[in-house]
């Protein structure tokens, strides 16, 4: 999850004073909101903060996986742009597991390297996944601190094949998840949650008592498989452990907004709420979220893989009870945030982030279409109400075959498709408002898909025109590479020798 909060000067311009705190919880789906319709209502926090604040239906992740979203989250770029793609092989899905060599480039510019200008303060908490090797540092890239760990939680390793994740204070590791940071994989007990929690409590604290502004990036992980919640959340959900991890999540979130109340500058500080990517189904129904009436989960560019819950918070600011159907993306946190602290993006690269300040305050409409990605392919266009799928794919027969399945339940002949299909010539177009969940492709032969098919690729071809792939960042893997021996490891004894370097290229199945 990440929570962003942006907070500047009292005496300022009121448009100007912030602390941009947006949590990006990590694979919580759609429907798993209380105010988007979950209907055992467990989380009361996001649904106050959605009634006091702005709810955005229609809001986007820029990736159906983990790394891709978060670089395009922080760069304000599309992945195919900042290098968090593969072209080992057609449309894949990859990410930064602990035996990638790549990362996020020195080239690309992150949101808090530009807030400094502005005299920020900027703290990361939980996971990075951006890359783990020393140049990839969060702390080379803009933040001042950081509390978390530059993989997820998964595990535990035996140490002689691959070591376990490090967690991090600030440059150095302070120990290593499931041998400093326990997590039991047999009840799902964690008090990770709770620690970040405090973190950011602190955090916040430290910097209203100093006046000074301030950037959180709140990333937290207990939704992701595997699934963990703290001793007091374990078994109070009608969700199961899924649901546990929820509602600490929503608890947490409801104690950081509180102490911004407390604190006497939640009217100066603007949160938003979000995340990477859809409830992930392959881990479902045990350690699966929903996501609500869209179509498949995480991996998958359907509407179920990366349309996310979004709210916006600013207390004084923002009308409370607003509803947007803006078509949003992750990246126009980006650009909402430079725009808060009174900086301009950077003019030198391409942004797809746009600033969402007059939608969130005037409840403006800004007319963007949204592209979705599977690694070096253009999958499909949102533009208004129309959807069009240029490739279909959930995952392949041989994968599915072994029981991997991002759709389950959910087969559409035609639409979920186990082979790479193309549709550039006649694309699949869905009417999303009459048909949210994808069921129902338009006839070819109709005016309606004539016309919204002939704006639609309209768009296409501008935006291909214009796009200059970045370097690929997740193609090679190496052994030698994987957190053997992380920054301080030699000050708690925590060292471990590399393998050999034998670089490879990576697998992505899908």
């Amino acid at each position: 999850g990440t929570m962003k909060a942006l907070r500047g000067p009292k005496n300022v311009f009121v448009e100007r004073t912030l602390t941009s705190s947006g949590v990006f919880l990590l694979q919580m789906g759609w429907g798993d909101l209380g105010a988007l319709g979950e209907p055992s209502k467990e989380t009361p926090n996001l649904d106050q903060m959605a009634a006091e604040g702005m709810l955005f239906l229609d809001f986007y992740t820029a990736s159906p996986l983990c790394s891709p979203s978060r670089a395009a989250l922080l760069t304000g770029r599309l992945p195919v742009r900042n290098g968090f793609y593969t072209t080992n092989g057609h449309a894949r899905n990859a990410y930064t597991p602990q035996d990638i060599v790549g990362g996020i480039p020195d080239s690309e510019l992150l949101l808090p390297e530009l807030l400094k200008k502005a005299g920020y303060t900027n703290k990361i908490i939980g996971k990075w996944h951006l890359g783990h090797r020393p140049q990839f540092h969060p702390l080379r890239h803009g933040f001042d601190e950081w509390f978390g760990s530059p993989n997820c939680h998964f595990g535990p390793y035996d140490s002689s094949e691959r070591p376990n994740i490090p967690v991090y204070r600030d440059w150095d590791m302070a120990g290593r998840y499931y041998e400093d940071f326990k997590i039991d994989l047999k009840t799902g007990e964690a008090n990770l949650t709770q620690l970040y929690l405090q973190e950011a409590l602190d955090f916040i604290s430290k910097q209203q008592a100093s006046q000074q502004p301030f950037f959180l990036y709140w990333a937290i992980d207990a939704t992701h498989a595997p699934v963990y919640a703290s001793k007091q959340f374990l078994g109070t959900s009608q969700r199961g452990l899924y649901g546990d991890a929820v509602r600490e999540i929503d608890d947490s979130v409801g104690k950081i907004l509180k102490h911004l109340q407390q604190l006497g500058i939640s009217e100066n500080t603007f949160v938003f709420f979000t995340s990477d990517n859809g409830a992930a189904l392959i881990s479902a129904p045990k350690q699966g979220g929903s996501n609500g009436p869209f179509l498949c989960g995480k991996q998958t560019t359907f509407e179920g893989g990366m349309r996310e819950p979004a709210i916006a918070w600013w207390p004084g600011h923002i009308p409370a009870g607003g509803v947007s159907h803006q078509l949003g993306s992750v990246m126009d946190l980006f650009s909402t945030s430079l725009s808060l602290a009174g900086l301009q993006p950077p003019s030198d690269r391409q942004i797809d982030g746009i600033d969402l300040l007059p939608v969130i305050l005037q409840g403006k409409l800004i007319d963007r279409p949204i592209f979705y990605y599977r690694g070096n392919e253009l999958m499909a266009v949102r533009a208004g109400l129309y959807k069009a799928h240029y490739w279909t794919w959930s995952n392949s027969w041989e994968e599915h075959s072994k029981g991997i399945d991002f759709c389950p339940g959910q087969s559409v002949a035609g639409v979920t498709t186990h082979t790479q299909e193309e549709h550039t010539y006649l694309p699949l177009l869905f009417h999303l408002g009459r048909d949210p969940g994808e069921k129902y492709p338009l006839s070819f032969a109709s005016e309606e898909y004539q016309q919204a098919v002939e704006h639609i690729s309209g768009l296409v071809q501008q935006h291909k025109a214009t796009l200059v792939p970045g370097q690929p960042q997740l193609n090679v893997c190496d052994q030698a590479v994987m957190n053997w021996a992380p920054p301080g490891c030699e000050k708690l004894g925590k060292c471990l020798k590399a393998p050999e370097s034998d670089p490879k290229k990576c697998s992505w199945p899908h």
